[in-house]
């Protein structure tokens, strides 16, 4: 496999990787029954050289990678070879790999589908290129390994490893190997386009948490469960949605449009983009509508004071939670 991994005029040559055992979907909602209604007219079009695995490819090809870290001759160091191999087996197993950093039955894999390698399913093709960039949540540039201890602390409730540490060490060596042959600076197009558009967004207290149930029930609940900690389907395991060993509160799953936004483009996996704008906002409604764990900073969040209006467990902005249901915290 040649690590030229490029895109515009420079010659690419893309290895096709054999089907690979990777665990996946805590955060993804995979159906059992496609939704049957058609992509909403607020769907803005990316198109996406072969890069990636397709939007659109379902439950078959959950295991499929274009990158393969476990083949053979992925860099010339053996040293490096690898720490890029760690930091894959990392992503998609961090409760053996990772356990002293993790608080909770997530993955890296359950958000980013496919190791990271899947189009509007958070991809991570090329993301570190990106590195330092500015984030309103801290208001300052943050660095890869910034955002890599945000995820540990926020998706995964758990702490983030030190920068010297093997398992950040791995993690970034892995995300730079995604990432080469792409321009420092460079945005890669598919990145930031798991969103709901703004004109598409209803307003928090509008949402309809008991049709998100229906909803939930009907699309997500086969592979999810019922009480949203996920079925055994052989090719993945769901993580938890909720409760105590799922993502705490102050991860951007946590807010409504956020997370509507992965829903919408990511979700049912057997017919990805077949929810509406709508029906993927109530699914993210009922999903927040639950108790979670409590992430102990979120004051500190977005210090110039523009918070999100749809950070629905943040007392700044609601004092209570407005779709929280009986058995949680009252509205």
């Amino acid at each position: 496999m040649t690590n030229m991994k490029q895109t515009g005029l420079r010659k690419m040559t893309i290895r096709r990787a054999s089907l690979h055992a990777v665990t996946v979907l805590g955060l993804t909602f995979v159906a059992c029954t496609p939704s049957g209604s058609a992509p909403s007219d607020t769907e803005t079009t990316v198109q996406t050289p072969e890069l990636l695995i397709p939007a659109t490819a379902t439950l078959e090809r959950v295991g499929e990678l274009l990158y393969d870290p476990m083949a053979d001759s992925i860099h010339p160091d053996p040293r490096m070879a690898s720490m890029i191999r760690l930091g894959f087996q990392i992503s998609q197993d961090p409760q053996t790999y990772a356990s002293e950093f993790v608080g909770n039955d997530l993955t890296c894999g359950n958000c980013h589908l496919n190791a990271g390698q899947r189009d509007r399913a958070l991809p991570l093709l090329g993301v570190a290129a990106t590195f330092p960039q500015y984030r309103r949540r801290d208001d300052r540039l943050v660095s890869l390994e910034d955002r890599i201890g945000g995820c540990f602390k926020r998706s995964m409730n758990g702490t983030a490893p030190p920068y010297d540490h093997p398992v950040m060490l791995a993690l970034d060596a892995y995300l730079n190997w995604l990432s080469e042959g792409f321009a420092m600076g460079e945005r890669p197009a598919w990145l930031g386009q798991n969103e709901i558009a703004v004109e598409a967004r209803i307003p928090i207290e509008e949402l309809d948490v008991n049709g998100g149930e229906e909803l939930y029930n009907l699309h997500c609940a086969p592979c999810h469960g019922l009480d949203g900690q996920g079925i055994d389907l052989i090719l993945a395991k769901p993580g938890p949605l909720w409760g105590p060993l799922s993502w705490n509160d102050g991860a951007g799953a946590a807010r409504i449009w956020k997370l509507a936004g992965y829903i919408k483009h990511a979700m049912p996996l057997t017919a990805p983009g077949t929810l509406t704008d709508e029906e993927a906002q109530l699914i993210s409604a009922y999903v927040n509508s639950h108790e979670r764990p409590e992430y102990p900073d979120k004051e500190s969040d977005f210090p110039d004071g523009t918070r999100p209006a749809d950070a629905v467990y943040d007392t700044l902005v609601f004092s209570t939670h407005p779709l929280m249901r009986a058995e949680g915290r009252q509205p």
